[in-house]
Formats: C-alpha cells, sequence, structure tokens
C-alpha cells in the first residue's frame, strides 16, 4: 500500500526553507529546484508563495505575530502600562529570534546591501507597526495633550528606528546569553517613554555612556 504523503502546509515550506538555507549556506536557486529537493509540487508552494523571496518576508513577520501570540497567552499582559508592554515584547522578540539566530544572522549579514535587508523585513515592519497601534490604543490616546506633543506616527517611526538599531546590536553581541541585548533594550526603552514624558536628559546620558562604552572600549 502507497504511503499517504505528508500535506504541504504554509509552516511546513517555512521550515523546510529555514533548513534548506542552513544546510546550503544560501537560498534555493529557484522555486522549481526548492520544491523538487523536498518532495512537493510548484503548485503546492505557489498556493501560499508567489516567490522566495516572499517566504523571507514572511519569516520575519511569523517571529512577530508569534511573539504577540506569546504575549496574549500571559493573562497578567492586558494589565500593564505601554512601558511593560514594549519591553515585554522585546525580550519576548529576541528570544524568539536567538533561537533562530543561526538563520537570522545568516540571511542578514548576507545582505550588504542595506534597501534589500530593508525590503527583506518588511513584513516585520508591518506588523511591527500593528502591534504599536494595539498597545498606543490602550492609554496613550487617552493623554491629549502629551498626544499633540508625540504623534501617534512619529512614535511608531521612532519606534522602528529602535527596533532596527537593537537588532544590529543583538547582531553583534558576543556576550554570553546576550546579556548586554538585554541591557541594551532596557536602556533604549526607558530613553523612548522617557522622550514621550519631555523628561529624558538622566536616561539617555545613561543610554549615551552604554552605547560609548560598548563600541569604543569593546572592538
Amino acid at each position: 500500500m502507497a504511503t499517504k504523503k505528508t500535506a504541504i502546509t504554509k509552516d511546513k515550506i517555512v521550515s523546510l526553507y529555514m533548513d534548506y538555507v542552513l544546510e546550503h549556506s544560501e537560498k534555493p536557486k529557484s522555486v522549481y529546484s526548492f520544491s523538487k529537493s523536498n518532495d512537493f509540487t510548484e503548485t503546492d508552494f505557489y498556493a501560499y508563495f508567489g516567490t522566495i523571496e516572499s517566504i523571507e518576508k514572511e519569516i520575519f513577520k511569523m517571529f512577530i505575530e508569534k511573539t504577540v501570540e506569546l504575549l496574549h497567552k500571559n493573562k497578567e499582559y492586558e494589565m500593564y502600562d505601554m512601558k511593560s508592554k514594549m519591553l515585554s515584547f522585546y525580550f519576548t522578540f529576541f528570544e524568539i529570534l536567538t533561537a533562530n539566530r543561526s538563520y537570522v544572522v545568516l540571511v542578514l549579514k548576507e545582505h550588504n546591501n542595506q534597501l534589500k535587508k530593508v525590503m527583506q523585513l518588511s513584513g516585520l515592519r508591518n506588523s511591527f507597526k500593528n502591534f504599536l497601534t494595539e498597545i498606543i490604543a490602550d492609554d496613550f490616546r487617552t493623554q491629549q495633550e502629551r498626544l499633540q506633543n508625540f504623534q501617534e506616527k512619529a512614535f511608531q517611526e521612532t519606534s522602528w528606528i529602535q527596533l532596527l538599531l537593537t537588532l544590529k546590536f543583538w547582531l553583534d553581541d558576543a556576550s554570553p546569553a546576550f546579556e548586554k541585548t538585554d541591557i541594551y533594550i532596557e536602556k533604549s526603552v526607558k530613553v523612548t517613554f522617557e522622550l514621550m514624558n519631555i523628561a529624558p536628559i538622566d536616561s539617555l546620558i545613561d543610554f549615551g555612556k552604554f552605547i560609548f562604552k560598548e563600541k569604543i572600549y569593546n572592538k
């Protein structure tokens, strides 16, 4: 009796793609070669993705979606203030990245072209902005006077740049358990929220000292 073929799902294709990239240190040359090497058809592939590049974008989007899913499983999360939700997001997100570090480092560090790297992270950007909209809705919009000084769109763009800088720091972090990235996250998020409260000086100086020490004395 013939063996029943395993159903090809979106998650299965993503898993196979990540394995392929890690094993070959490069992405597949074509949809045909990728599907053939993994015993499924191009039709199976195109049911979920239009191109090889679209898988790359989807993977980083899935990292965000998994992060948010895990956050909402914590019953206490809904009671957190905006700053605590942001910190929880960062620590959970980078735990997921760390679990997939070999893949993330390989695909991001191969792109010397910054535009290509940003394009690959477009799915991540959109999902992250959706998360920001979600946490802003809780208490930020109710503070009308502060909203005039720190518009929602400015907050989203600033937070996106902050996430990219944190990602860059994490990629270069060689400390045990990436403990320096944890410090970076705590200090950078603190600076962001104190800027929103128009009281940034102490935290900004502290954060600046940390970055200076890491980049100058630890080269």
